[in-house]
């Protein structure tokens, strides 16, 4: 592959009620040139590997590009988009429903629309709570195996065994 071939970077997408998150992956990031626009977003960059990287992104809906931030790191550029309309999930990221190879879902901070936002942080529960509101688990009596001893009497089922040979 040439050097100086513009190729799209890997992205990897996932959102949220109120934003779309975003992830470009290019690797040593220098003097990225990005553009936000209410249905677009534009980047540009060099990684250390020295090819250049660049798309266009046609969004599905619309963003609010003074509030949207980006920040870039060592390994990857991240995006945070402010969604124009509270609520409802986008179908895909892009507009355009044809397949694109370098934009996957990030299903690592992935959430569906039916998730609860920190619903449970929110309550103060974890799992030890709910299991103890429903009567098992956490707090109360611990059982007792004392009837399960061992009382010299062996299993039922080891008796009549044939040797090994």
């Amino acid at each position: 592959m040439m050097s100086n071939q513009t190729i799209p970077p890997p992205v990897a997408w996932a959102q949220r009620r109120e934003k779309v998150l975003l992830t470009v992956q290019v690797p040593d990031c220098v003097n990225p040139s990005i553009k936000i626009e209410s249905d677009k977003l534009h980047f540009s960059s060099t990684g250390g590997d020295n090819k250049h990287y660049e798309f266009t992104a046609e969004l599905f809906g619309d963003i609010i590009p003074e509030d949207s931030v980006y920040h870039v790191q060592a390994r990857q550029v991240e995006f945070s988009l402010k969604k124009k309309n509270v609520g409802p999930f986008w179908k895909r990221l892009l507009k355009p429903e044809k397949k694109v190879h370098w934009v996957h879902v990030d299903f690592s901070r992935w959430k569906d629309e039916d998730d609860s936002d920190g619903e449970e942080a929110a309550r103060g529960q974890n799992l030890d709570d709910m299991m103890r509101e429903m009567g098992g688990l956490g707090g109360g009596d611990k059982p007792n195996f004392g009837d399960f001893e061992d009382e010299g009497e062996g299993d039922s089922d080891d008796e009549n065994l044939p040797d090994l040979e």
